[in-house]
C-alpha cells in the first residue's frame, strides 16, 4: 500500500483489511480515534508497537509516559513535531 492510498483510506469507517497492527493504529490516529488506536496497541508486544504507543502519548501529551516507551523501543523521542512522527511511522511501516 502507498501512502496516497493509505491516506484515501480514511475516509472508510473501517482500517483496510491486512494492515499490520502498526498500520491500524497508526489508520486510528488519522481519524482523530486516538483510545481505539491506543487499545489496539495498548499490550502489544515488541519495539515497533512500543514505537507507536510512544507516539500516542506524546499526541496525549504525556511526555513522560511517552519517554517510556521510547525507551521500550529502543528509540530516542524525536526533536520535531507529531505530523512529521507520523510520516516517519507511516513511511517506515508501510514499507516493511
Amino acid at each position: 500500500m502507498t501512502r496516497a492510498e493509505f491516506d484515501a483510506s480514511l475516509t472508510a469507517a473501517a482500517p483496510p483489511e491486512g494492515l499490520s497492527l502498526q498500520l491500524q493504529a497508526l489508520w486510528w490516529i488519522g481519524k482523530n480515534k486516538w483510545d481505539h488506536a491506543h487499545e489496539l496497541i495498548d499490550s502489544a508486544p515488541g519495539s515497533d508497537n512500543a514505537w507507536v504507543h510512544a507516539h500516542l502519548h506524546r499526541i496525549e501529551g504525556d511526555e513522560s509516559n511517552a519517554g517510556y516507551w521510547y525507551r521500550r523501543a529502543g528509540r530516542d523521542k524525536p526533536n520535531y513535531g507529531l505530523s512529521k512522527e507520523r510520516d516517519v511511522l507511516l513511511a517506515y511501516f508501510l514499507d516493511k
